[in-house]
């Protein structure tokens, strides 16, 4: 499947669980030895092959299976607006304002 903002979250989450079975399949890897190395439980390597995992153990999944590397193209760093930086005086901002700008695209509804 190729990801876009028409499909649900549980779908992306599902999709997401797949390619991390498939590179653990790519490795040769039993679900055990990925989770003694990720440091979680067994079930827990299942649940996220199948979508639905916490976040910490994803991510310590992601480091047994060494994707380290595809993270930064999952979700890139966010570079603070140059016009925002100005007109917040050269502080970063902290929270969001909830208004909508003239020109700017709605974020995806997940």
């Amino acid at each position: 499947m190729r990801v876009s903002k028409e499909h649900t979250p549980a779908a992306l989450a599902s999709e997401l669980g797949e390619r991390l079975k498939q590179a653990r399949l790519n490795r040769d890897m039993t679900q055990s030895a990925v989770a003694e190395l990720a440091g979680v439980s067994r079930k827990a390597v299942l649940r996220a092959e199948k979508g639905d995992a916490r976040l910490e153990a994803f991510v310590a999944i992601v480091l047994a299976l060494d994707l380290t590397g595809q993270l930064d193209l999952f979700l890139p760093r966010q570079d603070v607006s140059p016009v925002q930086l100005a007109r917040l005086k050269g502080k970063a901002r902290q929270r969001a304002s909830g208004q909508e700008t003239v020109g700017s695209e709605k974020p995806p509804a997940w």
